[in-house]
Formats: structure tokens, sequence, C-alpha cells
């Protein structure tokens, strides 16, 4: 079993958290799914190839752009997330179901 983390851009809400996880658990191989909002990462586990495209290009589908994260991204400061990721294209707040 092995792990990759990947940092996930354009979640802002618990209905993204729950988009993201469903994209990934429906993977072959997919073990489990963590997903940290606050930071945009996600870590994902289980029998997955090196490299993690798979993951990337089902994020990427679902509309949440992804790449692999680096340990420079574990210490920078995370930014809020911003409403204009949200899925709703209204800057009246998240409309993600």
């Amino acid at each position: 079993m092995n792990t990759i983390d990947l940092q996930v851009e354009g979640m802002s809400c618990g209905s993204c958290v729950k988009h993201v996880t469903q994209a990934l658990q429906s993977l072959p191989g997919v073990g489990g799914v963590e997903v940290d909002l606050a930071s945009g990462r996600v870590r994902v586990s289980g029998e997955l190839a090196p490299g993690g495209d798979s993951l990337m290009t089902a994020l990427t589908a679902a509309g949440y752009p992804a790449k692999l994260a680096t340990d420079a991204l574990t210490s920078s400061p995370a930014s809020p997330p911003k409403a204009s990721g949200c899925h709703s294209g209204s800057t009246g707040g998240c409309g993600c179901r």
C-alpha cells in the first residue's frame, strides 16, 4: 500500500470535499481518501500507480484541478478558500451540491 499527496484547487465547502472524495474513491486501487479543506490537500492511499496521474485526471474531470503536493506546500500558510472556486458560478456564496 502506498500514499500520494495532492494539492487540489477549487475546494471551498463540505460539498466540494464530498465530490473530491467520491471522484477518487471510484478509482480502482484507492483504499482511502483524506481531505483537508483548509489547506486544499488530499491524501490518497491504496494500491496506486506511481505518479498519481489517474488521480489528477479524475479530479480535473470532476472540476478540481490537482497536482502532486510538495513539502514546500506543507510548510506554506494555507490561504482561505475562495467562493470563486465553487462551482456555482455566482459570487453570493457556495452553490455546490
